[in-house]
Order: C-alpha cells, then sequence, then structure tokens
C-alpha cells in the first residue's frame, strides 16, 4: 500500500499524536532536551497504537495512521506473501506483496499530496540482490545510501530513484522467527530530511508492527484451525426420527472474538424416541473446541446406553472431571417420546428451554438449572412434562440471550416474547430459526450460538401396537396372534408370516433369560417396525451352528428376513428390534 499526505500547519494528526511540527523539530534539534521527549512521547502512543490491533488490517491501518502525517507523508507496505506460520523456515523464494489497508487519512483542505512513485504489486528480491540483504541485516536504511538505490527500485518500481537527501527510509519487518516484509517511509521536499534518530524511530515503529503482523498471522492461523475443528464435530445432519421434526443453526462470534465451543445434536433412541441436546464449553480457544468434540463424543456414548437424563449428565459430569479441573461447560439433555407424548429433561448450568405451543403462547420451561459439567459431586434432576403435538422445543447457548448489555434472565424473556410474537409464517422451522437469529442486534458478538429446535408431530395411537407378556412357553404363541390381529387390523396380510416368525423368535429368546414380563411393540410408519424389550443385559449375536445343532438359527432368520434389526442396552436390560419395508399398494 502507498499512503501519502502533505503537511499542512494547521493540520493535527489523529488520536492525539505529537504535531508533525513536532515530529521534525525533534529530527533537526539536538538529542537532549525537550525534543528528544516530545519523539519519546510520539512513540509511546504509536507502538501502543499498533500494538492493539486485533487482525492483520487493523495492525496495519494503525501503523498507517501513527506514521502519516506525524512521522512521513507517504507510507508502503510490503508483505511475504504467503506470511509465514510457526517457527519453520520455507525454502522457497521470498515474495512480498503489497498490501493496502484502508482509507489515507483525512486530506480535506490540505495541499495536494507530492508526487510519489507507486509502489511495486509484487517483488520478487533477488537472493543476492541488496533488497534481500537489508531484510536480513533487519535493520532499517535510508534510500540514498550508498548501494541501496536497486532496492528502492524493486520496492517502488524500476523507475523509482531516492530523492536528495535523506527523505526515504526502508524498515525490515522482523519477528521472532522471520522476515515478514518491509516498510517504506517518505517525506517530501518541503518538509525536513530524516535524521540518524528517525533510523530508530522508524525501527521502533517496524519492530511492533512485526509482532502485530505475527501476532494476528497466528491468531488467524489458530482461528481458523479451531472454526474447522469446531464445525468437523458438529453434526453435518440431523436424523429425521417418526414424529418430530427438526432444524438448526450455528452462528460463529465475530472475527474479533476466538472460536467458542458450543455445540448441538440430535440422537434417536430406541422406541422412536429423540435426544436432543445443546451445550458450551466455557471459554474461546482451540482447547474449548477440541473439548466439546470430547464431551459430545461422550454424551452420544451415553445416549446409546438409553439412561435418564439425570443419570447422562451425572456420567458426563464424571468424565469431564477427567478431562481436567480447568474445563466447565453448561449442557441440557431432552428426551422426547412421540408415542407417549412426553418429555423428559435435565439441566447443568444451561439456559432454560423454551416451549411455542400450537396457539403461539410462548414459556419458559421451568428446569433446575443444577451445576455446571465440570463441578463434581452435583445431584442432577429429570422432570416429566407432556409434550403437546404441534408445540415447537428451542434450546439455544446463551450467546443467542445474553451481551455485554444483556443478562441472561432478560434475554430469555426477549426470546420468549420474541418467538409469541413472531409472524405467522414460523409455521415452518427454518423460517423460525431465522427469525430467532435475525432479530440479534447488529455488530460484534462475543460468543458463538448454537440452536436447536423441535417440533413434536407425535405418533398416530392407531398405528401402535403394545402389549405386557409373561414370560413363559406360551408367550411366543400369544405373540403371534397379537402380531397377526395388529396386521390385518393395518391391512398388511402380506407380511403376516414373516413378521409372525421373526416375532416367535426374538420373543421365544427373550422368554429364555427374563425374569419379569416383557413388552412386545408394533410401530406403523413408512416401515413396519417391532420391537420386544426384556429385563436381561444379555444382548442375543448371531453364531455359528453346527449341521447337528437343533437351535440357534433364530436371528440367522431374522437376519436374513428383516429390512434391517439390531439391539440395544438399556438401563433396565436390553430391546431386540426389526423393520420391515411396508409394500405399496
Amino acid at each position: 500500500m502507498t499512503e501519502h499526505h502533505t503537511p499542512h500547519e494547521n493540520t493535527a494528526p489523529p488520536h492525539g499524536l505529537p504535531s508533525p511540527a513536532a515530529a521534525t523539530s525533534s529530527a533537526t534539534a539536538p538529542e537532549d532536551g525537550v525534543p528528544q521527549t516530545d519523539r519519546l512521547r510520539y512513540l509511546d502512543v504509536a507502538t501502543r497504537r499498533i500494538a492493539r490491533g486485533m487482525d492483520l488490517d487493523e495492525t496495519l491501518r494503525e501503523l498507517r495512521q501513527a506514521a502519516v502525517p506525524a512521522f512521513a507523508d507517504a507510507i508502503s507496505i510490503h508483505l511475504d506473501d504467503p506470511l509465514p506460520v510457526g517457527t519453520d523456515r520455507s525454502a522457497a523464494p521470498v515474495v512480498l506483496r503489497l498490501h493496502r489497508a484502508g482509507p489515507a487519512p483525512d486530506t480535506e483542505g490540505t495541499a495536494p499530496a507530492p508526487a510519489l512513485p507507486e509502489a511495486a504489486e509484487r517483488v520478487e528480491p533477488a537472493a543476492s540482490g541488496r533488497l534481500a540483504q537489508l531484510l536480513r541485516d533487519g535493520r532499517p536504511a535510508f534510500g540514498d545510501a550508498p548501494g541501496n538505490a536497486p532496492a528502492v527500485a524493486e520496492l517502488l518500481g524500476s523507475g523509482a530513484e531516492p530523492a536528495a537527501g535523506h527523505r526515504l527510509i526502508i524498515a525490515p519487518l522482523h519477528g521472532r522467527h522471520h522476515v515478514m516484509g518491509a516498510v517504506v517511509l517518505l517525506r517530501g521536499a518541503d518538509r525536513p530530511v530524516f535524521t540518524s534518530d528517525d533510523l530508530l524511530v522508524a525501527s521502533q515503529l517496524a519492530t511492533h508492527t512485526a509482532l502485530g503482523v505475527q501476532k494476528a498471522v497466528m491468531y488467524g492461523h489458530e482461528a481458523a484451525v479451531a472454526d474447522t475443528l469446531q464445525h468437523t464435530m458438529l453434526p453435518s445432519s440431523l436424523p429425521e426420527p417418526t414424529g418430530v421434526r427438526l432444524a438448526s443453526r450455528y452462528l460463529p462470534a465475530s472475527k474479533t472474538a476466538q472460536v467458542g465451543g458450543d455445540w448441538y445434536d440430535a440422537i434417536p433412541l430406541p422406541g422412536n424416541r429423540v435426544a436432543l441436546i445443546v451445550g458450551d464449553v466455557m471459554g474461546h480457544s482451540m482447547t474449548s473446541a477440541a473439548i466439546m468434540g470430547q464431551l459430545r463424543t461422550i454424551v452420544q456414548t451415553l445416549a446409546g446406553l438409553d439412561l435418564p437424563p439425570d443419570e447422562v449428565l451425572h456420567h458426563l459430569d464424571e468424565q469431564a472431571q477427567r478431562l481436567g479441573s480447568d474445563h466447565i461447560a453448561t449442557c441440557l439433555y431432552a428426551i422426547y417420546d412421540p408415542i407417549s407424548h412426553r418429555l423428559l429433561m435435565a439441566s447443568a448450568g444451561h439456559p432454560p428451554a423454551v416451549l411455542l405451543h400450537e396457539d403461539g403462547r410462548a414459556e419458559v420451561l421451568g428446569i433446575p438449572p443444577g451445576a455446571p459439567i465440570g463441578v463434581g459431586g452435583v445431584v442432577f434432576e429429570s422432570v416429566e412434562m407432556a409434550a403437546p403435538t404441534g408445540a415447537t422445543l428451542v434450546l439455544y447457548t446463551d450467546g443467542l440471550v445474553e451481551s455485554r448489555d444483556t443478562d441472561i434472565g432478560s434475554g430469555v424473556e426477549a426470546l420468549r416474547v420474541r418467538l409469541q410474537c413472531g409472524p405467522q409464517g414460523l409455521s415452518s422451522l427454518e423460517v423460525l430459526c431465522d427469525h430467532v437469529l435475525g432479530t440479534l442486534t447488529p455488530g460484534a458478538r462475543d460468543d458463538d450460538i448454537a440452536l436447536l429446535a423441535a417440533r413434536f408431530d407425535g405418533f398416530p395411537p392407531d398405528s401402535v401396537g403394545y402389549w405386557y407378556l409373561a414370560p413363559h412357553p406360551m408367550t411366543a404363541g400369544q405373540a403371534r396372534r397379537l402380531t397377526r390381529r395388529a396386521l390385518r387390523r393395518w391391512g398388511l396380510e402380506s407380511l403376516v408370516d414373516t413378521t409372525e416368525l421373526m416375532v416367535s423368535e426374538i420373543v421365544t429368546n427373550a422368554v429364555r433369560f427374563a425374569s419379569r414380563p416383557l413388552s412386545l411393540r408394533l410401530l406403523r410408519t413408512d416401515v413396519l417396525r417391532c420391537e420386544v424389550t426384556d429385563d436381561s443385559p444379555q444382548v442375543p449375536r448371531i453364531r455359528q451352528t453346527g449341521l447337528g445343532d437343533e437351535g440357534g438359527r433364530g436371528l440367522f432368520l431374522v437376519d436374513q428376513l428383516a429390512l434391517r434389526w439390531g439391539s440395544t442396552r438399556l438401563s433396565s436390560g436390553k430391546v431386540v428390534w426389526f423393520e420391515q419395508k411396508i409394500p405399496a399398494k
């Protein structure tokens, strides 16, 4: 970038830097006394401005505003392309590219800028050339110093020649491990030339800029890795379980904030139920994103055990403590049963869910908040409630309801009102999610946002058959009769024979191990699903049978006849299930 400005007697430099006159007098005055103090004051303000830059553009913009017009009339900045990351040195040739960091200072009411050469857009310093040598040395140098003309020509173009006197400084940008680029500072003919003391000023400006550039590059690299890590750990898609519709959103924090540890998940459970989870790891770093991924994996494993929400949070708390006492997270875990139209929910320090009823009324669910995950020694409580058909459950992280100007309580109430007063088009979950996020206050956000919405469609009662059966030798025959009647009632006579056979095999196996009544459930959706639940934790497996064996072929028949089948351990036993495709009418 090349920025230039002609100093004017009444022009004040931006943000309280010493005036150009002060900077000029310090260049010609003795080293002791007030002028030197002016130079030190200028450096203090300028370097603090440069250091506060949060990203690359902001850092270079602060350098430009600090240097022009207080110290120079024009500035150009060339950076390595690509900028180096880490400590490894690249064997590739150095390539410098002109960087433009925003608009020039306001020049209204001043004389036209002096005619200065345009900086080269792309520079490839010869390894043995003067510019490469200056970059390696790392010390600022005057452009008209002996032997430096080729370096000036490389940076400002082949037609550029150093002006008479010390009016141009080349200041290499040296980071901790690499050369990051070079800065060129120029003064016009109507201004005193640079002095040797100004080389020290340029050196300080370049050093702080190089450190700021390196900080911005490292921050950008870490943020990109953390953002990628977090996105790969979030669900790539949501399941489509029968009886509930799902939609989600993830909104990252603003670029000036580091990545957070927010996540959401939806996990199908036995019996057409679904677990709905949202969580937030406190902190903003790559570590937070990694911890989030580990906690999400733990939750998925615990959900597979079909534990109630309070037990899931209890075991999650135990595992989180093993990850380290410094990691704290909040989590809300809910289980929706579309057949019983019930919702079971527990919270670990997480903001409460909001339930939007079909008539448009919204309520904040009163769930005991509990302590965050990672605190340890805390008892969590599950609360069961009705889940009316047509209602929508909204789960979210605190970034949606909390900000610098709004506490969580006020934010949750604002969300409830927002949902209740939303437009009639909120019948679509996608529109609802967009409506919730679309009303956020514009500007920088300090936290990311995870949002999960679940619309309860329920399960038609006439598509469910449910029976409790005592475990005795006649139970398999009873199960076959009940299955036959249900299938004929549903008009699925073509599936009677195969379904009876598979039901008989699974029930017979359950009777062998059950000590209490077992249950048989038939569900008619887009497929026919059969579930047999008993109190034995022993999960059946297909085994190799010999020619003379009389048993052991039941699961083999199920495997051959069913569209899908499986078994899941429960907290009180197991469930074995199979599915069949319903013939087209």
